[in-house]
């Protein structure tokens, strides 16, 4: 879920009274979705969907299998906080709801200030883990994904790639000479030319699969699952002229500054067996390439080294 949102909670009861009886509660403060069953809940996980979970301890036998997949290996790869709801003197099955990892549990007859309660301190823990995740996943300066989150996204769209049999595309691209304009504007003034540049880079980035990333220090990555080369190189020609053409403000001064980046394009549609490594290396290997060509430049095997949309010279 994302920071600012309303959090989602899913209630999963066979009983319709306590059905409308958590809804009416938990409406006000939480967007709030319902099921039957075990099966009816399932597809409520195929978004990321929900943040806690309500389940009725009499529905763990019920698909048990399904349960297990349902809170540890769906929505994105997290955990779903959930809490089982249960008769108080059913305590064989409170002790096994808790052996699956229940974070809670509550008494029925339900009491609303206690549901209330505990909802409210799993969304507190919910909202504190999201944001750890936030900090270690985004960069500090620019705001956009860090190298760690890179890392994890290409891997995972690189084995999608792989299963579907999809292409998939990388832009490895760095800021030119940017040594040179920190030492001529300094590194504060770098700092908003890195920032600058990083919003750019996210704005190409503009499918729920794409991801933009800083990589370390002036280089960055446009990762673009589902498309071939010929598209790859568009959006990075895009990039490209939009680097080129920005001007940030110096602090203080009504002058502006401007850079200019080079970009490497990698592009397949990787078989089992195939080395995301050696995927990335194509990409680097372009952007070297790029630079001896002569830097503000977009270089893929089939477009080797264009500029402003035109062949570099030979």
């Amino acid at each position: 879920m994302e920071l600012g949102r309303a959090y989602i909670v899913l209630i999963v009861d066979d009983d319709e009274a306590v059905r409308a009886q958590l809804h009416r509660l938990l409406a006000p403060e939480y967007e709030v979705l319902a099921a039957h069953s075990v099966a009816e809940a399932l597809p409520h996980f195929s978004e990321g969907r929900p943040d806690l979970v309500l389940l009725d301890a009499g529905l763990l036998g019920d698909r048990i299998r399904d349960i297990q997949v349902l809170f540890k290996d769906r929505a994105g790869g997290r955990a779903v906080p959930f809490i089982i709801t249960a008769d108080p003197e059913d305590e064989n099955t409170v002790e096994y709801g808790l052996r699956l990892g229940a974070a809670d549990y509550l008494e029925k007859p339900l009491r609303n200030a206690v549901v209330k309660a505990r909802v409210k301190t799993q969304i507190q823990i919910v909202r504190q883990m999201r944001m750890i995740e936030k900090l270690g996943f985004i960069d500090a300066l620019t705001d956009i994904p860090n190298r760690r989150s890179f890392d994890a996204h290409m891997d995972k769209e690189w084995r999608r790639a792989v299963r579907e049999k999809k292409p998939i595309s990388f832009l490895m691209m760095d800021i030119d000479n940017f040594k040179r304009y920190n030492d001529t504007y300094g590194h504060l003034q770098g700092d908003e030319m890195l920032k600058a540049a990083a919003k750019i880079f996210l704005d190409a980035a503009r499918r729920p699969g794409d991801l933009a990333a800083r990589l370390g220090g002036e280089e960055f990555g446009v990762i673009l699952p589902d498309t071939e080369l010929q598209g790859a190189c568009r959006i990075a020609e895009g990039i490209r002229k939009t680097v080129e053409a920005e001007r940030v403000p110096m602090t203080g001064a009504e002058a502006a500054t401007a850079v200019t980046v080079s970009i490497g394009v990698a592009s397949c549609t990787p078989a089992e067996g195939t080395g995301l490594r050696e995927f990335i290396a194509e990409a680097d290997a372009f952007l070297y390439a790029a630079k001896r060509a002569g830097r503000n430049r977009v270089c893929s095997d089939r477009c080797p080294c264009t500029h402003a949309g035109g062949r570099a010279p030979a």
